[in-house]
């Protein structure tokens, strides 16, 4: 029995109560299929007479879940391994594709009076080339179309902002050009309007005013067959460490979520997992308190096991920790984020089995839970739920609405892969020369800079970047009279580097500056020196002598910024990536110490080089060996 609740579960019979032990002590989960319960039998009838109804008890309402995970924006059904197939006991099975995925849904839904579609986020910041491209507004259509009623929000939605997520992929409000930068016209040819759904998060939180920027839940009310509704809340609640450890994502000094309390007595060791149980409890008991007893959470965290997708072997991970502690009020948790499959009963806190599932990414999987629900007291009949993964198999008919919307966005990714971007005066390269600069990097460096030192409060002095892209970005002769020399598409781009970034601007002092500036030289194990060069924008030059011992080698005086020498007291404002800012202190210890981040763009370089038009080879003079001294 749930804490907090007056309801009674049914006895069932002892058959019944046989099979669910030995499929605790199997697999850990109540079946291998999810097929809808059925009524009560005429011997579980009899049970609850014998207990001394006075009644025969009302035939349980039956509600059928669905969900899907981490989907990424992957429409197209692709045939790689990592997102074409699944591992199964007979092998490996093809899956994906969203037109497969909507055929599937209604294949499941046959027969169900009761039936929610829901989401455990990641829908979008997809790596699709023609879902990316359209800002991702492709996915939601389809998410749309397939009857999504609520999804939790994943770490991928806050990818640009949350005014992004709740502004213009759920309200449809357009920025920038209408057509041009966002609100492109669907499949149907009307603009863009939004999600249909609604997003939730019960821990992600504006750092101005620390109040939630989601409804913690949703409440969906079903027949109870007599003449009335049972109400069924669905909490979302989004990984803990989503802003300071999610490189695209990133989002400290705007956004955070929820910490961890100490560890203590009956909370989970893993950090994450303790992170996330109070609101779930909390917002668990609220619902209640509205007279919400069956309480399903879309939990935007994950785990794995040591076997196939129906299979529950060795489980572990944050999700896994988690569904240990969380309050009994929840009857089912559907979990996302780790790009894993399982499914497993876990008992909660009271002893009491309820699923725990994963179910893969990119349109792998769908994840279908049944439940029995008591009408009188709107509670789940936990000993009576079943639960399954299903491939997203492609040996049925795909739905054929949903493969005109795949068709469509195909199209228009080819266009938009052979729209002008730039033009190159000569190839942009990603080799480093002897010193660590290379034309590519300094483009990219030159596009954080200029996007971060105008229109904005506290502009940036200068950009500091790391690595390289992909590919090179090289000079092509025209192939038609119409072309013109040197013509950079925005799909080429797009495959050297992506098309966005998270900007950043932070400080540092000049002390840190050239500590950084600094560790890019450092010892290895076996005594070898390594150098990792980072990229600086147009406005800097820097000296450094090789001659010196490693954390010695570069001047402050010979650092000039706007032909200025740096200066050790001084702060400076320095537009970086999250990527830096997240992953590189690994490599340069002094990044993580920066003050005052604030995220400010989110396509700098495509907007650049838009803006550009015409993108010139830079001279490879910002890195210097340092001349003797007199």
């Amino acid at each position: 029995m749930k804490s907090g609740t007056r309801s009674k579960r049914i006895r069932v019979s002892a058959t019944v109560t046989a099979l669910v032990l030995s499929l605790f002590a199997g697999t850990g989960a109540f079946a291998a299929s999810a097929d809808e319960p059925a009524p009560y039998s005429a011997e579980e009838h009899a049970l609850a007479a014998n207990d001394g109804n006075e009644a025969p008890p009302a035939d349980p309402v039956r509600l059928q879940l669905l969900g899907i995970t981490d989907f990424h924006g992957y429409l197209r059904a692709l045939n790689d391994s990592s997102n074409g197939k699944i591992n199964s006991p007979g092998g490996p099975i093809v899956v994906g594709g969203a037109a497969y995925n909507a055929a599937h849904l209604k294949r499941l839904k046959e027969g169900h009076d009761n039936s929610i579609v829901v989401s455990i986020g990641d829908n979008f910041s997809g790596w699709p080339f023609e879902v990316d491209a359209y800002k991702n507004e492709p996915t939601v259509e389809f998410l749309n179309a397939i009857g999504v009623e609520v999804s939790a929000a994943g770490n991928h939605e806050f990818d640009i902002s949350a005014d992004f997520l709740t502004k213009h992929m759920m309200n449809g409000k357009c920025f920038g050009t209408r057509g041009e930068d966002s609100c492109y016209e669907d499949s149907t040819g009307k603009p863009f309007h939004g999600s249909d759904f609604d997003y939730i998060s019960a821990n992600v939180r504006d750092a101005r005013s620390g109040q939630l920027v989601l409804k913690p839940y949703f409440i969906k009310r079903i027949p109870d067959g007599r003449g009335g509704t049972i109400p069924v809340g669905f909490i979302g609640l989004t990984e803990a460490a989503t802003f300071t450890k999610e490189q695209m994502s990133y989002q400290v000094g705007s956004l955070y979520a929820d910490e961890a309390p100490p560890e203590g007595e009956n909370l989970p060791a893993d950090e994450n997992a303790r992170a996330l149980l109070e609101p779930a409890n909390r917002y668990a008991k609220e619902l209640q308190e509205q007279g919400v007893e069956t309480i399903v959470l879309l939990l935007h965290e994950g785990g794995s096991h040591r076997g196939y997708f129906n299979g529950c072997v060795n489980p572990f991970g944050p999700a896994v920790e988690f569904a240990k502690y969380a309050s009994p009020a929840i009857d089912v948790i559907l979990t996302g984020h780790w790009h894993a499959s399982f499914n497993c009963m876990i008992d909660d806190p009271d002893g009491n089995p309820r699923p725990v599932m994963e179910g893969s990414n990119h349109g792998r999987l769908i994840s279908e839970v049944n439940l029995s629900i008591d009408p009188v007291t709107k509670d789940v009949i936990r000993e009576r739920t079943v639960a399954a993964n299903h491939p997203v198999t492609r040996d049925i008919a795909p739905d054929p609405e949903v493969e005109r919307i795949v068709s469509y966005w195909a199209e228009r990714g080819g266009e938009k892969w052979a729209e002008p971007l730039a033009e190159l005066t000569g190839d942009l390269t990603r080799v480093r020369n002897e010193h660590g600069e290379s034309a590519l990097a300094d483009v990219i460096a030159d596009a954080f800079y200029e996007t971060a030192r105008t229109g904005t409060p506290q502009p940036a002095d200068f950009a500091l970047t790391s690595g390289v892209p992909k590919r090179d970005l090289l000079y092509a002769k025209g192939t038609n009279p119409a072309d013109k020399d040197g013509l950079l598409t925005f799909g080429e781009y797009a495959e050297a580097n992506g098309t966005h970034s998270s900007e950043v601007v932070v400080t540092y002092t000049g002390e840190q500056i050239d500590r950084i500036l600094e560790q890019q030289w450092t010892v290895k194990a076996d005594g070898t020196e390594q150098f990792d060069p980072l990229n600086v924008s147009y406005n800097v030059r820097y000296a450094y002598d090789k001659s010196r011992p490693i954390g010695d080698r570069i001047d402050p005086e010979r650092v000039l910024i706007d032909g200025k020498p740096l200066k050790p007291g001084k702060t400076y404002r320095v537009a970086t990536s999250g990527t830096l800012l997240i992953s590189g202190p690994a490599v340069y210890p002094e990044v993580a110490h920066y003050t005052n981040p604030v995220r400010i763009a989110s396509w700098p370089v495509v907007e650049y080089l838009k803006k550009k038009k015409v993108i010139g080879v830079p001279e490879l003079n910002r890195i210097v060996p340092a001349e003797p001294q007199p």
